[in-house]
């Protein structure tokens, strides 16, 4: 069989909700590499809060961070690096702008550099994974550099509104997305980024065409990448929009999903 390209999503995919790897589908993804397939990690996270994942499978690829902003390679300096953050009077505008909604804190990261708008104790531990640098305080002030993301932490009913407001004023700069229960997160990247944009990076380097790609996910940060994908699979416990538009769906992210798909499309051993 030829190499296949295998992209995981992390969280509510790769990941049990005890974010963890479940044994069988480590076992499996260790397989099918052992048969000369490739396997990624494609998430929203930054690279530092995803690569205790990236080495405990042992990955050689690069791995797309911050939904296709950040698209690199942890043990290869010299890999073509995109990089692909907002403009910073493009987030001051949208800084000013949101200041008019209700909202519990705004975010700004750079690659792993974390700038944290309003000092509160709502931050999540996912924030202080990798033990980053964290700057506190207004980001008019302390955010000089052009961020890969921004994050805007709100209630699910005020983020709503606000998402609104971001694509009736700043649709044409930004692209943003929800993260999925129980984090009500708007995250904001530079217009045109997805993780299939990441993805074709990648697999042009690893020369795998398309119809040889399997991405799993489960959110609508996942929609291009499996829409991409020669065979895009939505987890069990996705979102409708996800499973309407994948060729397949698995089981969910506790029930390995991932692992079930690959034994039958991979010829794997259980």
């Amino acid at each position: 069989m030829k190499p296949h390209l295998i992209v995981l999503d992390l969280d509510g995919t790769l990941l049990t909700d005890q974010q963890q790897i479940s044994a069988k589908t480590k076992k499996i993804l260790l397989q099918a590499k052992e048969y000369g397939h490739q396997v990624m990690i494609a998430t929203g996270r930054p690279y530092r809060a995803s690569d205790i994942y990236y080495h405990e499978l042992n990955l050689t690829t690069p791995i797309i961070n911050f939904n296709g902003a950040y698209v690199h390679h942890p043990k290869n300096a010299a890999w073509q690096t995109m990089h692909t953050p907002i403009d910073l009077n493009v987030v001051h505008d949208v800084i000013g702008s949101v200041n008019a909604y209700e909202y519990d804190n705004i975010i700004a990261e750079v690659k792993d550099d974390i700038y944290v708008h309003v000092e509160n104790d709502a931050i999540f531990d996912m924030f202080h994974m990798g033990n980053p640098k964290i700057t506190l305080g207004d980001l008019s002030l302390n955010l000089f550099e052009n961020p890969t993301s921004l994050l805007i932490q709100a209630n699910e009913a005020n983020s709503t509104i606000i998402r609104d407001h971001l694509q009736a004023v700043h649709a044409e700069v930004l692209e943003h997305r929800r993260w999925g229960a129980p984090f009500h997160i708007i995250e904001i990247v530079r217009k045109g980024l997805n993780k299939a944009v990441g993805l074709a990076h990648v697999a042009k380097d690893l020369g795998i065409p398309r119809e040889r790609i399997i991405a799993f996910g489960d959110e609508d940060n996942d929609l291009e990448m499996i829409e991409y994908a020669g065979i895009g699979v939505a987890m069990g416990n996705g979102i409708p929009a996800l499973k309407n538009i994948a060729n397949e769906v698995t089981a969910t992210n506790n029930e390995d999903g991932i692992a079930n798909l690959l034994i039958e499309r991979l010829s794997l051993k259980e």
